[in-house]
């Protein structure tokens, strides 16, 4: 893990990568349904984050809902895996759980395998599906046999602020395990998260988009309750530089270099 914190912007799109990168991002973590809590995005889509922005993890979560998945589905997700390397990713964010709320060691051992088959030096995080095990300090703790580096959580708390004690006990808990602070983190949290013990900080960083429409508007699924409400997120620049600004200042000004 490196010692210098560093920021990752979750974006949703080509234009988020290369938004983040302009304003500060050190990586981005690229899905799609956001407002889903995450959901594997395009290959096209992830070749085209690789050329605009800075280094790219891919989300891979084959549908919304609980993180209890069946063979075919994880045999879908380790090929999503293969495909986000293959375009360029550097790394692929996952996670399973069984229905009691332990990590789900074979499921993870297969998405980490199919990692490590296409790219060696891929980084294999364990995304939020932790903060909703039954013991999430003890699930970190098992990551370093699953060959998986860094987890992004919020500490089993509904933000990583609220989630400092368990961030700290995780971070002692697997010692060179990058716990990536996440989940309603401001720019205003990032000093106590670092001090929490956090490696990296994780945020979205978002903004809803404004609709572009002049035609009229019928719901479509769960999209909004109103025209205003039915559009896509979009991520805002000057949030990402006030995070940027944030982790300097927290880490003693060192700067950052996308890596």
């Amino acid at each position: 893990m490196s010692t210098r914190p560093s920021l990752e912007i979750a974006v949703v799109s080509p234009a988020g990568a290369r938004t983040a990168r302009e304003h500060g991002a050190d990586r981005v973590e690229l899905c799609t349904g956001l407002e889903l809590g995450g959901l594997t995005p395009s290959t096209a889509a992830v070749e085209a984050a690789v050329e605009s922005g800075p280094p790219v993890h891919v989300l891979v979560r084959c549908r919304p809902g609980d993180f209890v998945y069946d063979g075919e589905e994880v045999a879908l997700m380790a090929a999503e895996v293969r495909a986000a390397l293959r375009a360029g990713a550097r790394g692929v964010v996952v996670g399973a759980l069984t229905p009691d709320g332990a990590l789900d060691t074979n499921a993870l051992a297969t998405l980490a395998g199919a990692a490590r088959d296409t790219d060696p030096a891929a980084q294999v995080t364990l995304h939020r599906a932790v903060d909703q095990a039954s013991d999430p300090v003890a699930a970190v703790a098992a990551l370093p046999g699953l060959g998986i580096t860094r987890v992004l959580t919020s500490g089993g708390a509904p933000t990583a602020i609220e989630g400092s004690a368990a961030l700290t006990a995780m971070a002692a808990a697997a010692p060179g395990t990058d716990v990536a602070a996440g989940g309603g983190v401001r720019p205003g949290d990032i000093a106590g998260l670092l001090t929490a013990g956090a490696g990296s900080v994780h945020l979205s960083a978002k903004t809803r988009a404004t609709p572009r429409r002049a035609a009229g508007w019928v719901p479509l699924g769960a999209g909004g309750t109103s025209a205003e409400d039915d559009t896509h997120f979009v991520t805002d620049g000057a949030v990402v530089a006030a995070a940027r600004r944030a982790l300097d200042a927290a880490a003693g000004g060192e700067g950052h270099a996308p890596g």
